[in-house]
């Protein structure tokens, strides 16, 4: 199987509270794909952000909805420290709430994390380790 992660799907609870935060907040790229109560944004790194109704993704993978932190984070790398704050930033004024100021990472990095209107928690990091080609994550083998 060839390791890839193509979309990652975030279960809402107010789709078009989450699209206004992503499209018009954040600036995604809301895709021509979208319909009815799915909405897809197209990542430049080739992979998709999709929301969905968080009781019909439950339904779908067929678990239970416990409502919380699902020991999930989702993150985004950029090119500098102060890219981190400009994120964090946006994120605020986008309707979002930091849940961690960035700072220093005793990894070396400076991070901080928001959290999007339904609650799912992003990092926004910049990593001295980790390289970036286009945007991209270019790990080392």
């Amino acid at each position: 199987m060839q390791p890839r992660l193509n979309i990652v799907t975030l279960g809402v609870r107010d789709l078009d509270k989450a699209v206004k935060f992503y499209r018009d907040g954040l600036g995604w790229p809301l895709s021509s794909a979208s319909a009815g109560d799915f909405a897809i944004f197209k990542l430049s790194t080739g992979t998709a952000l999709a929301l969905y109704p968080r009781n019909l993704l439950a339904k779908d993978a067929n678990v239970k909805d416990t409502g919380g932190f699902g020991g999930i984070t989702l993150a985004q790398n950029v090119e500098t420290p102060e890219e981190v704050d400009l994120v964090l930033s946006q994120a605020v004024k986008s309707g979002g709430t930091v849940i961690k100021s960035a700072r220093k990472a005793d990894w070396g990095g400076y991070s901080g994390y928001f959290a999007d209107p339904d609650g799912h928690p992003w990092e926004v990091a910049w990593n001295p380790h980790f390289r970036l080609v286009q945007g991209n994550l270019a790990l080392p083998d």
